[in-house]
C-alpha cells in the first residue's frame, strides 16, 4: 500500500494521514520514491532534500499523535517553483546568475502551504526568466512533457505541471503573469488555477521588490490532477500574510448568480484549431448536462487589445536591462523571445505607460459589465494543441504563430481576472483542455464549473512518462 500512496489525490492523502490509515512519512516517502523513479525522464524537479522532507512529515505525524490538527493539507506532498523562496534553497528563476541566491526564510506561499500541513518534496523547473512557453534554460536540464517528449510541457511552470501529472506530489505551486500556470496545466493534462490578483499573498525576500508589471499581473496558484485538490491548494495559499501590502482578504464564496456560461470559440478572431474547437464544444455539452446554460457568443469584450497591452506592460519594464541579462545568461530561447518583442517593448515610454494603465481600467470595466450578463466565459487556452518541443525556435514564422496562439491567456492577467485551465481529454498523445474565466474573486464559480467539466472525463493521470 505504501508504495502506491503517490497515486492518491491530495484530498485522500490528507484524510488518510488524519485517520492514521498511513503516516505522513509514508506518504512522503512514496512521493520521493516516485520522484527518483521518473524525474530523470522529465527533469521536472531540479533540487530536493529527502531527509528534510521526511523530517517535516515526521512533525506532521507527531502533531496528530498529540491530538493537534496539522491543517487541511496534512502530509500532502507538494512541489515549489524556483521563483519562490523556500528556506535553504536557491530562488533562481532558472537563471545561472541566481544559482547561489539562497533564501534565508520561506516566502509567503511556502509559509501558507506549510501552515496548512503540506510537505515540500522538491523545487520545480522553469525556463530562464520565466518568459517562454517551453521549459529550457542554461541552468537546468530540459523539462519534458510526460505524455510525449516531443511536446512542450508548457512554461513557465513546466516543471510544476509535469511533476504533478506524473505523480511527483499531489499539488504543485506555480506562478502566472501571462499564462504560466494555465498553459503548462493544459499541456500536461492537469488542472491549473490562476487566482485573482491579490488573492494569494506574494513576497520573496531573496529577490528585488516586484516592479509595476509584477505587482499588477503576477500571481501564484496551484496545479493538481483533480479540481477538489486544486480547491484544497488554493484555500491553503490564500491565507493572509502582512508581508504583501496588496493582499485582498475577500471571502472565498461570492453571491449566487445565474448558472450562465458564454462560449467563445474564436475570441477576437483567433484562428482556433479544429481539435481545440471540438474540446470547447465538448466542454459546453458537459456543462449543459450538469445544468448550466451555455450560449455561444459572437463577440466578447476586447481580449487581443488586453493581450497586446499585457506584453507591452510586462516587457517594457527595463527591457534593455532584461535583454542584457538574458544575453549574459546565454539561453537562446529567452534571447529569441526578447529580440522578437523588442520593437513592441521599446515603444513604451512614460506617456505610453500612463496610456496602458488607462486602457487597463477601461477594458476591465467592459469585462466586469460582461460578467454581469454571463458570470463565466468558456474559451480556449491556446489556439493550438500543445506545441512541439521548442517550436518557437524553429523559424521566425513559427515564433510569431506561437505568440499569436496564446492570446486567450495573455489578456487575462492584464485585466486582473482569474483563470482556470481544465483538462478534458486527449488527441493522440496530446492532452486537450479548455479555459474558464470570471469576474475578479469569483474562483468559486470557476471551480464549480470546472468540477462539472472534469467529472465527465479527462486524461489518465498520473501518467508514466514516455
Amino acid at each position: 500500500m505504501t508504495s502506491e500512496l503517490w497515486k492518491l489525490t491530495a484530498t485522500d492523502i490528507a484524510a488518510g494521514v488524519r485517520a492514521r490509515a498511513f503516516t505522513a512519512v509514508e506518504a512522503t516517502q512514496s512521493a520521493l520514491d516516485r520522484l527518483e523513479a521518473v524525474n530523470p525522464l522529465i527533469n521536472a524537479i531540479v533540487d530536493h532534500r529527502p531527509e528534510q522532507s521526511l523530517m517535516r512529515a515526521a512533525k506532521i505525524d507527531a502533531m496528530i499523535a498529540a491530538g493537534r490538527d496539522p491543517g487541511p493539507l496534512a502530509g500532502v506532498p507538494v512541489t515549489i517553483k524556483v521563483t519562490n523562496d523556500e528556506a535553504g534553497f536557491a530562488t533562481t528563476y532558472g537563471v545561472v546568475a541566481h544559482k547561489d541566491n539562497i533564501a534565508a526564510a520561506n516566502g509567503t506561499v511556502v509559509d501558507n502551504l506549510e501552515r496548512a500541513g503540506a510537505v515540500s518534496i522538491g523545487r520545480s523547473n522553469m525556463p530562464s526568466f520565466g518568459v517562454r512557453w517551453f521549459t529550457t534554460s542554461q541552468l537546468y536540464p530540459d523539462n519534458y512533457n510526460p505524455f510525449d517528449r516531443g511536446l512542450t510541457p508548457g512554461g513557465s511552470s513546466g516543471g510544476a505541471a509535469s511533476a504533478v501529472a506524473s505523480g511527483i506530489g499531489a499539488i504543485a505551486h506555480g506562478t502566472d503573469i501571462g499564462g504560466s500556470i494555465r498553459y503548462p496545466a493544459y499541456a500536461c493534462g492537469v488542472h491549473g488555477l490562476r487566482p485573482t490578483l491579490g488573492r494569494v499573498p506574494n513576497y520573496n525576500a531573496s529577490m528585488p521588490e516586484r516592479g509595476i508589471s509584477g505587482q499588477l499581473m503576477s500571481v501564484s496558484g496551484p496545479l493538481a490532477r483533480t479540481i477538489d485538490d486544486l480547491r484544497l491548494g488554493f484555500e491553503a495559499m490564500v491565507q493572509p500574510d502582512p508581508r504583501d501590502p496588496w493582499f485582498a482578504p475577500v471571502p472565498l464564496k461570492g453571491p449566487d448568480v445565474p448558472r450562465k456560461v458564454a462560449l467563445s470559440l474564436r475570441p477576437d478572431g483567433l484562428d482556433t484549431q479544429d481539435a481545440v474547437v471540438d474540446a470547447l464544444l465538448d466542454a459546453a455539452e458537459r456543462l449543459r448536462d450538469a445544468g448550466w446554460q451555455v450560449d455561444e457568443v459572437d463577440t466578447i469584450p476586447p481580449l487581443k487589445e488586453a493581450g497586446d497591452a499585457q506584453v507591452k506592460l510586462w516587457l517594457s519594464e527595463d527591457f534593455d536591462g532584461a535583454l542584457a541579462a538574458a544575453e549574459a545568461d546565454g539561453d537562446p530561447g529567452v534571447i529569441a523571445m526578447l529580440r522578437g518583442q523588442q520593437e513592441l517593448a521599446r515603444s513604451v515610454g512614460l506617456p505610453e505607460l500612463h496610456g496602458l494603465l488607462r486602457t487597463r481600467a477601461t477594458l476591465a470595466r467592459k469585462w466586469q459589465m460582461f460578467f454581469e450578463d454571463y458570470p463565466i466565459l468558456l474559451l480556449p487556452n491556446s489556439a493550438e494543441t500543445p506545441f512541439p518541443f521548442a517550436e518557437d525556435l524553429k523559424d521566425p514564422e513559427a515564433y510569431l504563430r506561437v505568440w499569436a496562439a496564446q492570446l486567450p491567456q495573455l489578456g487575462i492577467p492584464f485585466l486582473a481576472l482569474p483563470g482556470l485551465s481544465v483538462a478534458t481529454g486527449m488527441k493522440g498523445s496530446s492532452p486537450l483542455g479548455v479555459q474558464l474565466t470570471a469576474a475578479r474573486y469569483r474562483e468559486d464559480l470557476l471551480l464549480a464549473a470546472g468540477a462539472d467539466i472534469a467529472a465527465r472525463g479527462g486524461p489518465d493521470v498520473p501518467v508514466d512518462p514516455r
